[in-house]
């Protein structure tokens, strides 16, 4: 075990203290490790006790692991309707692998909210319902949000390796989420909120009717979701690529004016084009021709002018057409039944439905001769000599044109559903109470995702072919395209140029859909062994068996998978495995009430799975707890943990990527600059000396023209992690309704699944030298000036997971909780909880750079903080209350704004460096605050009004250059942060 850091506890412990009001969140009354007692002398009384992290039926086995506690009033006092944004602030959370600002992101996850523990990725945070799994898709990723709010009785969070006890992907946490088990009468919510822009307007309407007998008890809930959708175009933060700061740069060089060729000179390349000299040589030439702004006359040369690419009166702000967050809409429906069967038997079953629709949108499709064919059209789309928009009759032209009439839409209608029917009873054995528990669970998650705006090459190739005049009217000159709805396309005209006709034809309404389905059979036992002696407590056993299958598939649009559409192609997705696990965990208590041991215990797990896919793994569990006197808890755990690979990871289709990336044997930013023998190895491989790849301008590296190739992997292995606690809590018998916890955690995976990417996939072969990869990529022969690319460059890359990766992280939980005495004025009440991050390495493959993130926006990968922390005060009298919550992120390193030698700004380092970084300096962002304030009023009539304001000062954060395109589309901004002030008001009757 790793040695106790006692300088770093004591530095978290005063972060935490002097962090007071700095800190944040929305976590009224939230409750770390001090659960209530429940009397074991009685099986019925342990009837309703659910222990997060064990099986067996006994409060003290909880307080030995770090388990973190939001009743009801916590979450209401949140102001939020959807569980991952009230999961999301809490201080141990990172970002979701998918999150509502995600608008670049694709495929069936996008459009669901997902939860990340300890930045280890949602794939590796368990989420459960009453203790069983919810429902996955193929990617292993949990949509939370299916789970209604007002259904909720707390949400508890497990902050350590729960495998031993739930099996897979209980690496980095466990969020189990406890409905409400019994309730009379009925219960109404009505909610609405918007942000101070007068966008991003949410409303929620549930409904919850209960009836609890001598031997039944129901509940049913129904709940209604919608959230609008909010618009880069609405703020400067997100207007541009760069923010307000820098809003005329990375504009598109596609826009949506025509730009054209000379046909007399041969292809298109970025800003300008190769010449075909008279010897069949070929010379660069920085010329293009656009169409003059708002000149719909295309066939006169003299409305044309050279393009410019140094101007953006020739470019484009795609960033501005699209969404910032996207609109939701979610209906739930709720039903929960227990029926005591006889006096030791007891029936249950839940049924949950939810349908979400969302939808988001981006820029209309860079539309180009180049980088958008297939085999299907070889030569690229070109406007044929023979159209009458051809300012060149006779000679067909290369073009670009983004068809910003067009934008490209994505909605996703998903249907999710969870049903579990099971027995449970009690029974004396060795003269203890033991109870058992039966139960089968299935979940389903079908997905539909239609998308318009992607163009029909076939289509597009007849709309721009050959015309011809029929009765004064132009039109296209094949009869079989003209009955099939052809249309002539003026492209090299702009906005207003063409009719709605052509956008009908050329438009394709794309469909695909995905299913995944799980079925979960369990079945356990637990209860007293032996009594220890000296009163000691007793010895307690749980054992368990479970064989889960799972399947699933996706099917993409057959025409879109053949590559006849402007849509990245992709395979269908098939798939499924089942488990077969069993498990026992063992709880002894040693010594109780005595000198320097009120308690002493210990409890030891372990689980054997079978998977049909892989084989075996087995992971074990040892926890301890101490308690040197009354007030004072020690505990610690050491678990082992797995995630197996997902469906996806195993068996999903080949598809098409852009990929952004750094060639190594670049003559200039790569490895080969250097490095003797990786530039002897890429001269070996045919690259020619000084070679330079398309587009690169420093170590970012650049995306490639041309689409590569990524797959799955059927032979991926589980990851494997083992996961170190060693934690504290004291309650003060002398200041009654204090807490003060502090837990040390220390997680370390292996075997990761890791995407092996471009740059991944040619370092190890050139700087590694592992000819696995070496087979795994081709280069150019000679220049392409159909793409720009020069002789030497990767015009084809194959990609696909490996278990090459490995990740560590540590740091501290620090929690201070304080229920003031009452007074004449009220009762108060204090919640601090932070998270001080001391590690988090990463390392992508053998011979990788180790990654140290903690505290850096990394480009293409989510912040670290050093330090997140909530406080809220929260004040109740009579029938009045409010409350006061601070949300605060520590800063982070960004990347300086333009990141190249001598052309740097927005850099307080500018000779800083690290070993993945570069050599181009480091910008310092500070800490940011984020108050949300709530005052509520509890009528007469059993109604409680609220009202409340988050993010009260309208706090913005700084611009971040790091931010990964790939998700918010508008760089500048950190997903984490509030990117306006929101406010909300709510009634709830009970009847």
């Amino acid at each position: 075990m790793k040695s106790f850091n006692r300088g770093g506890l004591a530095w978290a412990i005063r972060i935490a203290l002097a962090a007071g009001p700095l800190a944040a969140s929305g976590l009224a009354m939230a409750q770390d490790a001090t659960p209530a007692k429940a009397d074991a002398s009685s099986a019925k009384s342990l009837e309703t006790v659910t222990v997060t992290g064990s099986r067996i039926r006994s409060v003290d086995v909880e307080t030995s692991q770090p388990v973190f506690t939001m009743d009801k009033a916590a979450i209401a006092a949140t102001g939020l309707t959807n569980v991952n944004d009230i999961i999301a602030r809490m201080p141990s959370m990172g970002t979701p692998d998918i999150t509502p600002q995600d608008t670049l992101s694709s495929g069936a996850d996008v459009g669901g909210r997902y939860v990340n523990i300890r930045n280890l990725g949602s794939q590796r945070t368990l989420v459960l319902v009453n203790g069983r799994r919810w429902s996955s898709s193929l990617s292993g990723l949990t949509d939370v949000s299916t789970i209604p709010v007002s259904m909720i009785e707390r949400i508890d969070i497990l902050k350590d390796g729960a495998s031993s006890i739930y099996g897979s992907d209980a690496i980095g946490g466990v969020v189990n989420i406890i409905t409400k088990e019994k309730f009379n009468g009925a219960e109404a919510n009505v909610y609405y909120g918007q942000n101070g822009k007068g966008d991003g307007q949410t409303q929620n309407y549930d409904f919850t009717w209960g009836h609890t007998s001598e031997k039944n008890s129901i509940i049913i809930g129904a709940a209604w979701q919608q959230t609008k959708p909010m618009w880069n175009s609405e703020r400067p933060e997100t207007r541009y690529m760069n923010g307000a700061r820098h809003p005329d740069d990375n504009w598109s060089s596609t826009g949506p004016y025509g730009r054209i060729v000379d046909p007399n000179e041969e292809g298109t390349a970025g800003a300008g084009h190769y010449k075909k000299n008279s010897d069949g040589t070929r010379t660069w030439v920085p010329n293009q021709y656009v169409i003059n702004h708002g000149s719909l006359d295309t066939g006169n040369l003299a409305n044309y002018h050279p393009y410019n690419g140094n101007s953006n009166a020739d470019k484009y702000n795609t960033t501005s057409d699209m969404t910032f967050r996207a609109g939701t809409k979610l209906k739930n429906l709720f039903l929960q039944d227990k029926y005591q069967l006889t006096d030791n038997i007891s029936l249950h079953g839940m049924a949950d439905a939810s349908v979400r629709d969302s939808s988001s949108q981006l820029a209309g499709y860079p539309l180009s001769t180049g980088g958008t064919m297939t085999d299907l059209l070889p030569d690229g789309l070109q406007l044929s000599g023979n159209n009458a928009y051809n300012p060149f009759p006779g000679q067909d032209v290369a073009f670009y044109r983004r068809t910003v009439e067009l934008p490209r839409v994505t909605e996703s209608h998903s249907k999710i559903y969870n049903v579990n029917l099971g027995a449970q009873g009690y029974f004396q054995f060795l003269g203890h109470d033991w109870s058992w528990d039966a139960d089968y669970t299935y979940s389903q998650n079908k997905i539909h995702i239609a998308t318009t705006g992607n163009l029909d090459l076939n289509k597009a190739q007849a709309a721009l072919g050959p015309t011809t005049t029929i009765d004064g009217q132009l039109a296209c000159a094949n009869p079989a395209d003209r009955a099939a709805g052809c249309v002539p396309w003026n492209i090299v005209a702009g906005p207003g140029a063409t009719p709605q006709a052509v956008w009908n034809y050329v438009n394709y309404h794309e469909s695909a859909r995905q299913v995944s389905s799980t079925d979960d059979y369990t079945a356990n036992v637990s209860g007293g062994l032996f009594d220890m002696p000296g009163n000691a407590g007793t010895a307690s056993l749980a054992m368990g068996i479970e064989h889960r299958g799972v399947k699933g598939s996706f099917r993409p649009d057959a025409y879109v998978a053949a590559g006849n559409t402007t849509d990245l192609a992709a395979n269908a997705t098939s798939g499924k495995y089942n488990t077969n696990e069993v498990y026992a965990e063992l709880d002894v208590p040693l010594l109780r009430d005595m000198t320097a041991a009120q308690e002493l215990g210990v409890n030891v797990a372990t689980r054997y799975s079978h998977y049909s896919n892989f084989g075996s793994t087995t992971n074990s569990k040892y926890s301890i707890r101490y308690r040197p006197i009354e007030d004072l808890l020690l505990r610690g755990t050491y678990a082992q943990g797995f995630r197996a690979p997902t469906l996806d990871d195993l068996y999903a289709g080949a598809g098409q990527s852009f990929e952004t990336f750094l060639d190594p044997c670049d003559s200039v930013y790569g490895s080969a600059a250097t490095n003797a023998t990786v530039r002897a190895r890429c001269a070996e491989s045919g690259v020619p000396a000084g070679y330079r790849q398309y587009g690169v301008k420093n170590n970012t590296g650049y995306q490639t023209p041309v689409a590569f190739i990524s797959a799955s992997n059927p032979n991926l292995k589980p990851e494997n992690s083992t996961t170190r606690t060693f934690g504290l809590v004291y309650s003060p018998h002398y200041v009654e309704g204090l807490d003060f916890s502090v837990d040390y955690y220390d997680i370390r995976v292996k075997n990761l699944i890791t995407g092996v990417d471009a740059s991944d996939v040619l370092n190890l072969c050139y700087v590694q030298n592992d000819p696995t990869y070496c087979g795994q990529f081709t280069r150019t022969a000679t220049p392409d000036p159909t793409t720009g690319l020069v002789s030497g460059s990767v015009n084809w890359l194959y990609e696909m997971p490996a278990n090459m990766g490995s990740l560590k992280t540590s740091g501290y939980d620090i929690g201070i909780h304080y229920k003031l005495p009452e007074t004449s004025f009220g009762r108060f009440r204090i919640a601090s909880d932070s998270t001080y991050l001391t590690q988090y390495e990463k390392v992508s493959g053998p011979g990788a750079t180790a990654k140290d993130l903690v505290g850096f926006f990394d480009n293409g990968s989510d912040p670290i903080y050093r330090l997140r922390s909530n406080l809220q005060v929260d004040w109740d009298y009579k029938q009045f209350g409010a409350s006061w919550t601070v949300r605060y992120y520590s800063g982070l390193k960004d990347i300086c704004y333009n990141n190249e030698p001598g052309d740097v700004v927005e850099c307080s380092s500018p000779n800083y460096t690290n070993p993945w970084w570069g050599t181009y300096g480091m910008s310092q962002k500070g800490g940011v605050a984020f108050n949300d304030a709530q005052f509520r009023y509890t009528a007469p009539w059993k109604g409680v009004f609220s009202v409340g304001v988050n993010n009260i000062f309208n706090r913005k954060g700084p611009y971040y250059y790091s931010v990964p395109t790939a998700g918010t589309g508008s760089p500048a901004y950190n997903p984490n942060f509030d990117i306006d002030r929101f406010w909300y008001v709510s009634y709830n009757q009970k009847f």
